[in-house]
């Protein structure tokens, strides 16, 4: 299973919210690019990021620290945040960037996913943020009628690859995932799944791992020491 440090960006700073909600944050640094080299030289093989002012349609303007992130490290970050034209996703990927992430096109725009994904293979992820399995759009600020995992599938016969699931009840809340549906979706999926969303503890990991998902996605546990990243990446 592999490891993703989150790297949270907002305003080119380095930040965690709870909830999604853009009112709680905490800043947990002023260079993104010097936690992802943390991250890295403590063993990290790969990193996920989020523009979190894209996603809310406030432009590209975490570009600067994208750009120097991937100047500074050299294991493969993978990027999503307000992701809605080919352009970008043809922007970021000429940047370096490994894995562009999509998430309301999933709902919004399938046919211009299906483009993305027949071009760039595996290179496109598709982020699922759910509430109650519903999944929720715009910067986690709309929350659609759309069943999560009924979507999942759908995404499968698409051809995508890998799915980040983020359970937004449980993010950045220290309480443990939602491990029922991760096991849902593996029983009724062939996708790569990265989990999301309140990893706390080693024991989530652990867990986790059991149920052969093909990744985690640590944030806040990692940001305030709940979880030591050397400790997980031996354990995976």
């Amino acid at each position: 299973m592999i490891i993703f440090p989150a790297i949270d960006i907002k305003d080119n700073k380095c930040v965690r919210l709870l909830q999604g909600n853009f009112e709680k944050v905490n800043i947990y640094g002023n260079d993104p690019s010097a936690v992802a080299k943390k991250w890295q030289d403590k063993g990290a093989e790969f990193i996920h990021m989020v523009s979190l002012n894209g996603a809310r349609g406030e432009g590209n303007i975490n570009d600067e620290s994208i750009k120097k992130t991937l100047d500074t490290v050299n294991i493969p970050i993978q990027i999503g945040g307000g992701i809605r034209s080919k352009e970008r996703v043809k922007q970021l990927l000429n940047m370096g960037v490994n894995r562009v992430i999509v998430g309301s096109m999933a709902i919004k725009n399938k046919d211009l996913l299906k483009e993305l994904v027949n071009k760039y293979k595996e290179k496109i992820v598709v982020s699922i943020d759910a509430k109650n399995n519903k999944v929720a759009v715009e910067g986690w600020e709309e929350v659609s009628n759309v069943n999560s995992v009924e979507l999942c599938k759908e995404l499968e016969k698409i051809g995508v690859k890998t799915i980040v699931y983020t359970d937004i009840s449980k993010d950045g809340m220290l309480i443990g995932p939602n491990f029922d549906i991760y096991e849902k979706l593996s029983k009724e999926t062939n996708l790569d799944i990265i989990a999301s969303g309140g990893i706390s503890s080693i024991e989530d990991i652990k867990k986790l791992k059991d149920m052969n998902l093909y990744g985690a996605i640590i944030g806040k546990a990692l940001y305030e020491n709940k979880i030591e990243l050397k400790e997980v990446l031996s354990l995976c």
